[in-house]
């Protein structure tokens, strides 16, 4: 018990707010500090509320506000999910365009003079596939528009 109490009041010094100074400067800077800077010509010292009635405390306008902006926050960060999805898309059907190039089994014909020749399947395939890049830069542009 009485080791508990040395201890609270060895520590309840550094419980207390402690001063904040003000330092203006001869060239109109200010700095905070927990002591007075010497080049100062204005100095005031403050202590900080650090009773319960001192945190938090927020009137209904500045509650309002923060709630603001916090959704004006949450609606970027969704903006930005999503046009960075778009991009991904983007480079996801250009690379499968890229891929695409190689004929699949199947998309060939053989000629009676030797080398074959691509079918309609092979070139129905390709016209999917630019459909897909053209659809994802599209949707790209009309998100970045704002539209």
């Amino acid at each position: 018990m009485r080791r508990a109490l040395f201890l609270a009041a060895l520590f309840a010094g550094e419980l207390a707010a402690q001063p904040v100074y003000k330092s203006t400067l001869p060239d109109g800077r200010v700095i905070y500090g927990d002591r007075p800077d010497p080049a100062a010509v204005k100095v005031e010292e403050s202590t900080p509320d650090t009773s319960a009635r001192g945190i938090g405390g927020a009137t209904p306008r500045e509650a309002q506000a923060l709630k603001e902006m916090e959704d004006a926050r949450r609606q970027r960060e969704a903006e930005d999910a999503r046009l960075q999805a778009l991009q991904k898309a983007v480079l996801d059907a250009e690379e499968a365009q890229v891929a695409g190039k190689e004929p699949l089994p199947g998309e060939r014909i053989g000629t009676a003079g030797g080398p074959s020749r691509l079918n309609d399947s092979y070139w129905t395939r390709q016209r999917s596939l630019g459909d897909a890049v053209e659809k994802a830069r599209r949707d790209l542009e009309e998100a970045r528009s704002g539209r």
